[in-house]
């Protein structure tokens, strides 16, 4: 009998159930809410009524690919036609550069498909393929300086862009030639991709050694991870900053001679305290990383979540306090817009 490609749908009952109890028996059982919410597509493999392959489609990611070989006609012939599908249906919707987050021990299998791996643990390991691809991301940033010039870099999500954002550049800028400001550019933000990379720009303006880029698809949130194969959320913490930080180390900072990466105390935050720690594991002797002091205001540590509660509840007084010059204005000139993202259910815990 031949496999057949059949699309399931997670809000029939009875086909997620079968799904996930598939996937299950396979290892494979976080079905939590941030897994499944950006899920576009999913695709079931059949033998007959037996399911026996799948895989998903949630923007540029794959996930929840799995297989069982048993009657099949031969090894790897249902992953190949899961995979096949997915990237099939991908280029119709005119994606052309995907990712896979996955266990060690299917590295191989991916590799096979044309995968190259950005970054890997004991834990998972992130691979991509198509293009722009990494190396074109590189391709598009400045170069500054040389390989004896004192280069440095800032992560930031800057939602919004605040005193205490400042405060740590501006550190950064008077003890380096030259400092990467990489903007994280994922849209799932109160302030979008787009205004978040414009208020840092502005907000450093005067800064002359200091470039502002966007992160593009390498300098993500490590929150966003898929982590669908690990269940221990201890572990999927650990999982996901362990990648990031060797995607950064192994990858972009050598192509730009990066040596230095300025990182703020987390004093408010348990994940990010615990994502500067593995920096500093991961970067070991090849980056110095420095952690900088949270910036103080009259009232509490600047942050930016401070500043998205004050914005919810209308409170000027706490977010002209918190911010620059430049991002108060934007937030003045949309506070309706603002509150009205809030309302809607954007929501402004996090960092």
């Amino acid at each position: 009998m031949v496999d057949i490609i059949r699309d399931i749908n997670l809000n029939n009952p009875t086909q997620r159930q079968y799904w996930q109890t598939f996937l299950s028996e396979l290892d494979i059982d976080n079905f939590n809410e941030k897994e499944l919410i950006g899920i576009e597509k999913i695709v079931g493999l059949f033998d007959g009524e037996r399911l026996v392959g799948t895989g998903a489609i949630a923007g540029k990611v794959l996930k929840y690919i799995a297989v069982c070989d048993r009657g099949a006609t031969s090894k790897g012939a249902r992953f190949n036609q899961v995979m096949t599908t997915l990237e099939n249906y991908m280029a119709t919707l005119g994606r052309f550069h995907h990712f896979v987050f996955t266990k060690p021990r299917y590295i191989a299998s991916f590799k096979h498909i044309g995968f190259g791996v950005l970054a890997e643990s004991s834990l998972g390991a992130i691979l991509e393929k198509g293009l722009p691809d990494v190396h074109s991301f590189i391709r598009q940033l400045p170069q500054m300086g040389n390989q004896t010039s004192r280069i440095a870099a800032v992560v930031v999500n800057a939602n919004p862009f605040t005193r205490g954002h400042r405060y740590l550049i501006e550190k950064a800028a008077t003890e380096n030639d030259f400092v990467y400001v990489f903007v994280v550019a994922q849209d799932v933000s109160l302030f979008t991709a787009a205004e978040r990379q414009m208020l840092v720009s502005k907000g450093v303006a005067d800064l002359k050694n200091v470039v502002v880029v966007s992160g593009g698809d390498y300098m993500v949130s490590y929150l966003t991870f898929p982590s669908y194969f690990i269940h221990d959320e201890t572990t999927v913490i650990d999982y996901q900053t362990t990648l990031d930080a060797r995607l950064f180390k192994n990858i972009i900072a050598p192509a730009r001679h990066i040596t230095r990466r300025y990182v703020g105390s987390e004093p408010l935050s348990e994940t990010t305290a615990h994502y500067n720690q593995t920096l500093a594991r991961e970067f070991d002797d090849s980056i110095e990383l420095t952690i900088v002091p949270r910036l103080n205001s009259q009232r509490q540590v600047v942050s930016a979540r401070a500043v998205r509660e004050a914005i919810a509840t209308d409170n000027r007084q706490v977010w002209t306090e918190m911010v620059p010059e430049t991002t108060a204005l934007f937030i003045s000139e949309n506070i309706t817009a603002l509150q009205t993202r809030i309302r809607k259910g954007q929501k402004i815990d996090g960092n």
